[in-house]
């Protein structure tokens, strides 16, 4: 049988940085660093997290050519191999075009190999391209995310399955090898705005992690409320639903400095990526400036500015998580680290001893 591995107790609030790994030429300089640097530089920011005590490191796929990992169970075990504390995951692992018991049995290994620091966060991604790569029909995704997700759960549970579905072979007295070190691997469901989604995590009583880039964040209180609501109709209990947010972020001594700094590499980011459907992405500084104020869920500041972010959400979400991803549009990996830095030293402590103080005197 498994058994879970001794670990740190639990913090109240957990913190976290993900990565996407983008491959696009820096602005201000031309410069396109090669995949091996990218890869590189990723494994260092999981590193540096993990000596800065951060929680939570995550790595996101996709199937194109400006972005460096489509296979994150690899670099994730790579990752293990550095590390020693910090947890593991995906972020996202797009599960409609997937096969459940390949993601598991990864994830087992992974799980193995860090010493049972293994997550999965699911969800449907954001490009479309893996649905021809892998012979997927787009029109069935909604359906696909839906039965795999289900899946993934049971695997998560049994050993032995006996399962069938629409979209793939069923499992007939299948052993699933190899089983996690955890006796479960957490398991969440990332959320860009979809209802359906929430409902459906709620429902199989797993985490939700959303995905906050922007705007005002009250409106997602909605996907908040129908996560809790469809988990309490299914029986769970509310301190085993839990909520991450994942945003973009930035932060440096100034608020001045985060704005220069971020800037051309954010709009980079979205031209990269946008401007091969034709659509380049319009934003000047005086509007990007709106997207880091007060009100806006961006999170890009002073350390002290993030703080009032998260805990202004954590009283909309009392979310238990928050993940930031800060190295997009060849933002050079120095200014990355430094932002990791203060997120872990600066940000971290307060934002838990705040949360601490206020769930006191709520009890």
């Amino acid at each position: 049988m498994s058994t879970d591995t001794k670990r740190h107790p639990e913090p109240i609030f957990e913190f976290g940085i993900y990565t996407l790994g983008d491959i696009v030429s820096d602005p201000l300089t031309g410069v396109t660093i090669s995949p091996k640097q990218r890869l590189d530089e990723v494994v260092a920011a999981a590193k540096l997290a993990d000596e800065l005590g951060l929680d939570v490191f995550g790595v996101g796929e996709h199937h194109r050519l400006d972005f460096v990992v489509s296979s994150v169970p690899v670099v994730l075990a790579a990752i293990s191999q550095v590390t020693s504390q910090i947890k593991l995951s995906s972020a996202t692992t797009v599960l409609s075009t997937i096969d459940p018991v390949r993601v598991f049995e990864d994830f087992a290994t992974l799980d193995l190999l860090s010493d049972g620091r293994a997550e999965i966060i699911a969800g449907r991604g954001a490009f479309t391209e893996s649905f021809p790569l892998f012979g997927y029909e787009l029109d069935d995704h909604h359906r696909l995310f839906a039965e795999n997700l289900q899946l993934l759960q049971q695997l998560n549970e049994h050993e032995i399955m006996n399962w069938k579905g629409k979209y793939r072979s069923p499992l007939i007295d299948a052993e699933i090898a190899p089983r996690p070190l955890q006796s479960q691997i957490p398991l969440w469901a990332g959320v860009g705005g979809t209802s359906e989604t929430a409902e459906k995590a709620g429902s199989l009583g797993i985490g939700m992690a959303m995905a906050i880039l922007g705007g005002s964040p009250e409106r997602f209180q909605p996907l908040a409320d129908s996560y809790r609501r469809a988990g309490a109709v299914n029986g769970h209990h509310s301190n085993d639903l839990k909520i991450a947010i994942t945003s973009h972020g930035y932060i440096a001594r100034t608020s001045a400095q985060a704005l220069d700094d971020l800037y051309p590499y954010y709009l980079n980011y979205f031209n990269a990526i946008m401007i091969q459907s034709g659509s380049p992405y319009q934003l000047s500084r005086s509007d990007f400036e709106q997207f880091v104020s007060p009100d806006n869920a961006l999170a890009v500041g002073t350390p002290d500015q993030i703080i009032e972010k998260i805990l202004y959400q954590y009283e909309l979400f009392g979310h238990t998580r928050f993940m930031a991803q800060m190295d997009i549009g060849g933002l050079p990996y120095a200014k990355v680290a430094s932002a990791i830095e203060l997120l872990a030293t600066e940000v971290a402590p307060v934002v838990r001893e705040e949360i601490a103080r206020r769930n006191k005197i709520k009890s």
